[in-house]
């Protein structure tokens, strides 16, 4: 079931901060960067924000001379793979996947690179680039978003490891159906706090 957030801005930012929303990838290498997935943007000072987190989530692959596959439904413990047919580049469903935990996708070309994406409500939730052929990318995640404050952020596009570092929230969404997410703090001068995220009005699924 697709979980209904509000975030919501009680805090004293003056700056009209970039709210950036992601999940990380606990399948991947230390230091592979993450995807801001949805970026809340003029959010002013006690202005609200609702949106869907899905539980759902699709595949899909783009290749070395730039063209991108459709997207299939995936899940946790399901493997994909991309390989060669007479018209092109397909990636299809291969079974189950060496994981329970992942959602993996095999690199069965001859030749040349694939990127391997996740995708929420179309936007892009993580992503492995650079798959040899014979290689696989894996992808788990948990029940987790993580939220900042960020600036110069392209929802869609990897963030880099200097905005991840400033970027220390953990929300668990486990068995929520909807909350809000309350920022609080900010502010400028001697009085100002760090700010807050804090989960409110929580309905349990």
């Amino acid at each position: 079931m697709d979980i209904q957030l509000n975030f919501i801005n009680n805090s004293n930012d003056a700056n009209n901060s970039q709210i950036v929303i992601f999940q990380k990838n606990v399948a991947a290498n230390y230091g592979e960067l993450a995807v801001a997935w949805h970026v809340i943007q003029n959010c002013g000072q006690n202005e609200n924000h609702p949106f869907v987190f899905p539980m759902s989530m699709q595949v899909g692959s783009s290749d070395s001379w730039g063209n991108y596959t459709p997207q299939l439904p995936a899940a946790h413990g399901q493997a994909f793979s991309v390989g060669m047919t007479a018209a092109g580049d397909v990636l299809k469903a291969s079974g189950a996947a060496t994981s329970q935990n992942e959602v993996q996708v095999l690199n069965a070309l001859p030749q040349g690179s694939v990127s391997a994406g996740i995708y929420k409500m179309g936007r892009l939730l993580a992503t492995k680039p650079s798959v040899a052929p014979g290689q696989t990318a894996a992808f788990q995640f948990k029940p987790t978003i993580w939220i900042g404050v960020a600036s110069q952020v392209v929802q869609g596009e990897v963030m880099n490891s200097a905005i991840l570092s400033e970027i220390n929230t953990e929300i668990s969404l486990l068995g929520i159906a909807s909350a809000d997410i309350v920022m609080s703090g900010g502010g400028a001068g001697p009085t100002a706090t760090p700010f807050t995220f804090s989960l409110q009005n929580v309905v349990m699924a």
